[in-house]
């Protein structure tokens, strides 16, 4: 399997499917942290009135924001120790061609505090009816993986496994890979399910965040 990366941008998902695995991202995490500051992956349904917002941070300071609009979606990635990194140079500078042709329905967002839009190694975007996700004309460095997009968007390429792989790493935590499976396919969340995930969490006490990640649930 290709690795997703602004190398190799085909291998990303639609952005339908980027939003969903962002979503089950975030739902898996809320159920092995209850502590939001301790979680990778997050999601908020009500970002504003028209927008939606998934975004990952490893607590080391590489993060991502993916903004969903009704044109589409943009991403934007920072991994600090990248080749690409702005502060390979002083003062700080954004790599060449980093915005250049981000479409005019994402321009609001790179002037957005939230998104930090100065810190970057990376920047990809499509619009609904595009015919694939896009960069500006970056002239890219050396290196296996030079803005950490690689290593930051492995996560994006819909695989239960990879979702296993990294909470078994990172929350110690051994999860039955149907149950992920389950989370991935977006099916209502049960109390059955999340006792195969994490056996001291209800659906009463994620309410808040299934509601804010815009997850679905059911009794049983």
């Amino acid at each position: 399997m290709q690795r997703i990366s602004t190398r190799n941008l085909s291998a990303l998902p639609s952005i339908d499917r980027v939003k969903s695995l962002l979503q089950s991202l975030a739902v898996l995490d809320a159920i092995l942290s209850p502590q939001w500051e301790r979680r990778f992956y997050s999601f908020n349904a009500h970002w504003s009135e028209c927008e939606q917002l998934g975004s990952m941070r490893n607590g080391t300071g590489d993060d991502f924001f993916a903004l969903f609009n009704p044109a589409g979606c943009l991403l934007k990635g920072f991994a600090h120790e990248s080749a690409m990194t702005p502060y390979r140079t002083q003062p700080p500078k954004v790599w060449p061609g980093m915005f250049e042709g981000v479409p005019n329905e994402f321009a609001p967002a790179l002037s957005e505090p939230a998104f930090s839009m100065s810190d970057v190694t990376f920047c990809i975007w499509s619009r609904y009816g595009d015919d694939a996700w896009s960069h500006g004309p970056i002239d890219f460095p050396g290196g296996e993986d030079p803005d950490g997009s690689c290593d930051l968007l492995s996560i994006l390429d819909g695989r239960p496994e990879s979702y296993a792989r990294f909470a078994a790493t990172y929350y110690e935590s051994s999860m039955p890979l149907e149950s992920v499976r389950y989370v991935y396919r977006h099916q209502p969340l049960t109390e059955a399910i999340l006792s195969t995930l994490n056996a001291n969490v209800t659906l009463d006490l994620l309410a808040d965040d299934l509601a804010e990640i815009g997850y679905a649930t059911k009794n049983g």
